[in-house]
């Protein structure tokens, strides 16, 4: 379980923590684009690699034991912003659907490119999962 670290006086996130503390074992998440298992792209539209490179992190986090609320951060790496914007409501929607109302620490940068061809966005994240007894 992880805690949301917000300054006293800030105007509150929306979407994401500006800090999270957690103890146990760390699970790094390789960066996820929209493919499915068989690494084929699911869409060339954003929105749908999007959520599917969510439903990736997702899988890895269950495949190790993980939940939602072992998400500690993320970082989004997509080839425009505006599309990025345009879609925000949406991808909020889109990440409710798939983790909750859990927000970890967020990072969106914006990249010249992604090695997957076609791939529009590619997510990376960090879990903290509990540690194990013995």
């Amino acid at each position: 379980m992880s805690e949301r670290i917000e300054p006293v006086g800030w105007t509150p996130p929306s979407g994401y923590a500006n800090g999270t503390i957690a103890s146990g074992r760390m699970l790094a998440i390789a960066g996820q684009v929209g493919w499915d298992a068989r690494q084929h792209l699911v869409s060339a539209d954003f929105l749908a690699q999007a959520a599917q490179a969510l439903l990736n992190v997702a899988d890895v986090l269950r495949a190790a034991g993980g939940d939602p609320e072992h998400l500690v951060r993320m970082t989004w790496y997509v080839l425009d912003a505006a599309e990025y914007r345009a879609n925000s409501k949406a991808l909020g929607a889109a990440y409710r659907e798939i983790f909750g109302s859990h927000y970890p620490a967020m990072t969106l940068i914006v990249v010249a490119g992604l090695l997957e061809e076609g791939a529009r966005v590619e997510i990376e994240a960090t879990a903290v999962l509990p540690a194990l007894d013995g």
